[in-house]
């Protein structure tokens, strides 16, 4: 008989058939760590995951019952692990236990969560990861609340109404600051787009497309700690026009933009997809300028959790990883952006005519001005909530006044921006895992160092005092 020794208590000689008394064998348990040991080789380890729960309740078990360490060894050494374990399911359900055990090990915390979303198509991970089955297969019963603006998103989101949300990127720096509400500590666990936006106008501007010619006239931007207020902005002074006196810039929910640009109550907006491109498609108005063309790869819109969700609710944050990074993987693929465009369509989520969708999401559209273009990232869906990212936003914030005092770029960005995170959980999925954390960018051919921000804001002519 073979000598061996079992987890629940390694000074313990136990003697059975094979090394660990569930084998005929002693060959065939080597059959049986061989494939154990090829499995946690390639990563693949649910079959270690399963017998280190089964030893984790039999080792419970026979201690429970045995207490004292001589008493358990006497009675181990007498009988064998496999009889005590036979005596032991003869009286306790030793299968449903080991069971329980696992379920547990990886129990969710809860099962029915509520997602908050507005219909544009910088929520396109969030809405296809429900028709397309990407929650349920986490174990998870979501429900998506379609919510008319983001004051709305960010309330709810307070008083606890969702779970978890979609939002625009710089509305967690915004509301962890206590800036425009209550301060509420907040987490961006993934960029859900990047890019999908773009400066739209009238028809009647189309002899306008020299941004000096905007004085006096109307935009509309979704809220005031949005990419495209920012964006806007930006471009605006890097052309002259002083955001704050040239022109007037109000906010207004995505939904309502087409409406007041149709009714003349503005002249254009930078706003978010697909209401550019259905101003085109309802003849309306035109696209002067996709955002890509300000800042190739920015970030819109946001997939964040509150802090004190996440702590209580580890399981599900994971969970909800996953599905958006499953969802991510699948976006991107150029191939999948038609499917992806008919099943976020319909009412429930966008209540878009298909076709506007999926020009927005393949890149091949009409511009208004007689063009078909093709642009195949237009919209894209890069998830890593790079932390220079954020310390961008915060400079912008300062830059337009938002922000009065000194902050500390480096410490907000890593509390709320989890690219620790969003590492971990790609490499987990066998995604690419990117290296750096601070990588550089150019906004309309101006360099951004993340390691410089007061110098980067300092370079610009036109911001509030």
């Amino acid at each position: 008989m073979s000598r061996h020794y079992h987890p629940f208590d390694a000074e313990t000689p136990l003697w059975s058939g094979c090394a660990c008394s569930r084998h005929a064998s002693q060959a065939e348990h080597d059959r049986a760590a061989a494939e154990l040991a090829a499995r946690a080789a390639s990563g693949r380890t649910a079959v270690d995951e399963d017998a280190l729960s089964r030893d984790f309740v039999e080792a419970a078990l026979v201690k429970a019952l045995f207490p004292a360490e001589p008493q358990r060894r006497a009675f181990l050494r007498a009988v064998g692990l496999g009889t005590a374990l036979a005596a032991i399911s003869s009286v306790l359900p030793l299968a449903s236990l080991q069971a329980m055990a696992k379920e547990k090990q990886d129990a969710l915390e809860k099962t029915d969560l509520k997602i908050g979303f507005i219909s544009i198509t910088c929520a396109t991970l969030l809405i296809m990861a429900d028709p397309l089955g990407f929650y349920k297969k986490q174990g998870l019963n979501v429900t998506l609340n379609k919510t008319a603006g983001w004051a709305l998103i960010r309330d709810k989101m307070i008083n606890k109404e969702h779970d978890a949300s979609h939002f625009l990127s710089p509305m967690p720096i915004a509301m962890s600051m206590g800036l425009g509400s209550t301060a509420a500590q907040m987490r961006v666990a993934t960029i859900q787009n990047v890019n999908g936006q773009a400066i739209t106008l009238h028809v009647k501007h189309k002899d306008k497309r020299y941004s000096k010619s905007w004085k006096g006239i109307k935009f509309a931007v979704p809220f005031e700690y949005s990419m495209h207020n920012f964006l806007l902005r930006y471009y605006l002074a890097e052309h002259g026009v002083n955001p704050d006196t040239d022109v007037q810039i109000r906010v207004t929910p995505p939904p309502e933009m087409v409406a007041n640009l149709r009714a003349g109550n503005i002249d254009g907006f930078l706003g978010p997809d697909p209401f550019n491109q259905r101003t085109v498609f309802d003849e309306v108005g035109f696209i002067h300028i996709l955002s890509k063309e300000i800042w190739n790869g920015h970030p819109c819109c946001a997939f964040d959790m509150p802090e004190e969700f996440i702590k209580q609710n580890s399981n599900n944050f994971a969970a909800l990883y996953r599905s958006a990074l499953t969802a991510a993987t699948m976006a991107r693929d150029p191939k999948n952006r038609p499917l992806i465009a008919k099943v976020i369509s319909p009412q429930n989520y966008l209540n878009q005519p298909e076709t506007v969708v999926e020009q927005v999401l393949t890149g091949k559209f009409a511009d208004g001005l007689g063009n078909v273009m093709n642009v195949p990232d237009r919209a894209d869906f890069d998830p890593v909530p790079w932390y220079s990212m954020a310390v961008w936003m915060l400079t912008q914030m300062k830059r337009l006044g938002y922000v009065k005092q000194d902050v500390n770029y480096k410490e907000i960005a890593e509390k709320i921006f989890l690219l620790t995170d969003s590492r971990k959980h790609m490499k987990e999925m066998d995604m690419a895992v990117p290296a750096d954390s601070y990588r550089k960018f150019k906004v309309m051919g101006k360099e951004f160092d993340p390691a410089k921000p007061d110098a980067y804001l300092s370079s610009f002519a036109i911001k509030k005092a």
